[in-house]
């Protein structure tokens, strides 16, 4: 074993992307003028703003220091211990400086290796070992644009737009803290944005807070991931960019990005499944859960890997419904998808936002339930719709499920909230 030892701040090749912009915190830098932090080897940095996790990943792309990059909030007091003991030096990254902890065991760094909490989905967050090569998914010439970067740092999708920043000339990068998600728009549209990630909560948000703010951002290609993409939250974005390139991906820690999906369609081709095409994913569905053979995979992981997303096939569509786990209820012996009636519900236009449970009741031993936000009034839905619809009520709502569920898949309850939730990851409870 040997002890961490710190890393000189510059040294080595820079990626292909250092003379790309970024925008951190509304200060305009290169990756090249990004200051870079010294760091012990193997290093967990827990960075306070985003401008100090960007600091964090060209760090690692000039000195390949192993490293697990989060944010602070995302690692409670036994999460720390378990990096300690394996061997991290847990370090906080914020405007005071670096603040190192000495591992409980210090050991020999990986050289290149790159780790990722995932996101706790399935219980508690566990690590994947990845490397800029198999984060990188985009390797064919891009055309210019200015990225937003919504994602709380070290996610999945944060390292997705980063290493596209990373590794490709032209691949400018706005970064946006929590505190600014709220008025996004207005920042995108000041700094030339015309590309956005996010997850449909993000977008679903950003819809029902101010569909005008967005309109105004020259958005040219947008993209949708993290959760399950259905056809109404599509189709509004169409509403609004209906020039845009409009693109969905599914992408995970373990298997990497494997669906990437750009004809405007909830879902994927059937004829994707089980064809075989090299150095490119192949899809299979067993027992209706997705199942990926990746080139990305994270470290450990080979061959056919269970995702634990359950899936339908309709109208020729692969249809990613939510988590095996939690999409499933079961009313009085007959099967119900979450997914499916959460579709129903937010495919009505006074919709914004829909949640689908299950809840015990007597006799069936569970019944349908739902959260729902409601669209303002003037939102983006269409009006000639609105018109005929108005403000739904619980009573309407239930009716209109009614019309294209069948009987025991209907809501028996449906709650409205004032807000879409949303946490850290950009993602609901969905």
């Amino acid at each position: 074993m040997t002890v961490a030892t710190p890393r000189p701040a510059v040294a080595g090749p820079e990626p292909a992307g250092v003379d790309n912009r970024l925008v951190v915190g509304g200060t305009p830098l290169t990756w090249r003028t990004l200051p870079t932090p010294t760091l012990s080897d193997p290093a967990a940095v827990l960075a306070h703003s985003a401008g100090h996790a960007l600091a964090a990943a060209r760090q690692h792309a000039v000195h390949g220091t192993e490293l697990l990059l989060s944010t602070a909030s995302r690692v409670d007091a036994t999460m720390r211990a378990e990096l300690l003991d394996a061997g991290f030096t847990v370090t906080e990254l914020d405007d005071d400086g670096v603040r190192p902890s000495a591992p409980a065991r210090p050991r020999t760094a990986e050289p290149g290796r790159l780790w990722l909490l995932t996101s706790g989905s399935t219980g508690r967050p566990k690590r994947v070992g990845h490397t800029l090569d198999t984060l990188t998914t985009v390797r064919a010439d891009q055309p210019d644009r200015t990225w937003l970067c919504p994602y709380a740092p070290g996610t999945y999708a944060w390292w997705q737009v980063v290493t596209l920043s990373l590794t490709q000339p032209g691949q400018h990068l706005v970064v946006v803290e929590p505190d600014e998600l709220d008025d996004w728009p207005a920042v995108a549209a000041a700094h030339g944005v015309d590309a956005a990630s996010g997850t449909p909560t993000f977008w679903r948000r950003t819809l029902y807070r101010d569909a005008a703010a967005l309109a105004r951002v020259p958005l040219r290609q947008l993209t949708l991931g993290g959760e399950p993409v259905d056809q109404a939250i599509l189709d509004q974005l169409r509403d609004v960019f209906p020039a845009a390139r409009i693109s969905w991906i599914y992408a995970s820690s373990e298997v990497g990005a494997s669906i990437v999906v750009h004809d405007g369609r909830a879902g994927f081709p059937v004829e994707w499944l089980d064809r075989e095409t090299p150095g490119r994913p192949t899809l299979s569905v067993h027992d209706d859960e997705l199942v990926v053979t990746s080139p990305y995979h994270g470290a450990g992981l080979a061959g056919p890997v269970r995702t634990g997303d359950r899936v339908q096939v309709v109208d020729g569509r692969v249809l990613i419904t939510g988590r095996l786990d939690s999409d499933e209820i079961n009313v009085g012996g007959s099967k119900v998808s979450a997914g499916v009636v959460r579709g129903v519900l937010t495919g009505h236009p006074g919709v914004a936002w829909a949640r689908v449970t299950g809840r015990r009741a007597p006799v069936l031993g569970r019944m349908v339930v739902a959260d729902v936000v409601l669209t303002p009034p003037d939102g983006p839905a269409d009006p000639a719709d609105r018109s005929t619809t108005g403000v739904p009520d619980e009573a309407a709502l239930v009716r209109w499920c009614a019309d294209r569920l069948p009987e025991h898949a209907v809501p028996r309850r449906i709650r409205v909230l004032t807000e879409i939730p949303v946490k850290e990851t950009l993602k609901s409870d969905v």
